[in-house]
């Protein structure tokens, strides 16, 4: 099982390379309680009650956090973040909470990315209904469910994309499927759930990002996200 280190954060550095901006920002003190192996985490935080919302970038080097560059925009569910424990399939919230950054997935045959990166192509689904064994799970194949969702999109929503490690290991049904962080339609557009960044800041993301550095996203408001 997965383990959720709860805490909170977020920035970017120019991806790819080993110098850090905003080293004198300071650290939210929900990075510090992160077991000492996770090296990245990125912090989504909403700014209204609405669905927009802050995305930072951390990077732990020689033991201390930095900021990664300057925060940037996003969007996440049409209805906010759910409270903690409360995701519920189809209700239009992003979870709250902290969860693991392993895996990623577009369109390219390949990306640049340290994360574990796999093609999407039309044969590829994601489930989510929760009566189907398959649920929350990628099915390439028909899918053995009355609902799920197409991972290579018309609308190029998911040419990049991160899978949010949330209700993957153990799967309870109901508790919520597919969430992502992708591409976003535009800076006022909701999701159903998911987080959402411009094209270019997920291709910086992917860039930035690697397995070996135990990965994770703090997502939640910022009363949550309080030590």
């Amino acid at each position: 099982m997965h383990k959720l280190f709860f805490v909170i954060g977020v920035t970017f550095a120019c991806m790819g390379c080993a110098t850090f901006s905003n080293k004198s920002k300071p650290v939210p003190a929900s990075l510090l309680k992160l077991s000492s192996d996770i090296q990245q985490a990125i912090i989504v935080q909403s700014i209204d009650d609405e669905s927009h919302a802050l995305l930072s970038a951390w990077q732990r080097e020689g033991g201390v956090w930095h900021q990664v560059d300057k925060p940037m925009s996003a969007v996440i569910g049409r209805n906010g973040f759910a409270r903690a424990g409360e995701k519920r399939e189809g209700d239009g919230q992003t979870p709250t909470g902290v969860y693991v950054i392993r895996r990623a997935f577009g369109y390219p045959l390949n990306v640049e990315t340290g994360l574990e990166y796999r093609q999407a192509t039309e044969n590829d689904f994601w489930v989510d209904d929760y009566s189907s064994p398959q649920y929350n799970q990628w099915v390439t194949g028909e899918p053995n469910a009355k609902s799920f969702e197409q991972l290579k999109r018309d609308d190029d929503l998911y040419k990049y994309g991160i899978v949010i490690e949330y209700n993957t290991d153990p799967i309870v049904p109901g508790y919520g499927s597919a969430i992502f962080l992708h591409i976003w339609r535009n800076k006022n557009h909701a999701t159903a759930g998911c987080v959402a960044v411009s094209e270019e800041n997920m291709a910086k993301l992917l860039e930035w990002l690697s397995v070996d550095q135990n990965s994770v996203i703090l997502l939640g408001t910022a009363t949550e996200l309080s030590p």
